[in-house]
This record gives structure tokens, sequence and C-alpha cells, in this order.
């Protein structure tokens, strides 16, 4: 289901956990999606930040399937979709 959901919203999504972050804190991400398959050291700061902002977080399996999906020739570890 995210992997779709993430084709279909291209034109809205951030990739990579820095930007991710960043957009988060600025209050302009609707939902976040994280690969199972990244180092947790890497994702956790998303995770834990989406949940004290109260950011809907989804889980995918693969990095390489989730970068697929967002165009992308490389692995993505997290993605975000920005608000309408």
């Amino acid at each position: 289901m995210s992997y779709e959901k993430v084709a279909q919203v291209k034109s809205r999504i951030i990739i990579g956990t820095k930007q991710t972050l960043k957009a988060m804190k600025n209050g302009e991400i609707s939902e976040v999606i994280i690969a199972d398959d990244a180092d947790p050291q890497i994702t956790q700061k998303v995770s834990d930040l989406a949940d004290e902002l109260n950011i809907p977080c989804q889980y995918v399996d693969s990095m390489k399937k989730l970068g697929i999906a967002c165009g992308i020739e490389v692995g993505a570890s997290t993605v975000a979709i920005r608000e309408q």
C-alpha cells in the first residue's frame, strides 16, 4: 500500500532522513514512510519525531522498493509526504 501511495504523490514527497526531519520540524508533513531494512540509528530520529509531533508513520519492508517508488535508482530509508 505505501509503495503505491508514494508513487501516486511523487510531486509531494521528500526523500531522505535529513530533509524529512527538517520538513517535519517545519510542520510541512502529513505522513512519514520508513523502510524496515534501513539502519535503525538513522531512522529512529524520524520515528521519534513523528511520535512527538503526532505524524502518522508507515513502515515498508525494503529501502530499494521505496527508492523505486520515489523514482530514484538508490534505496530510500525515509520518505515524507508533504501536506496538500
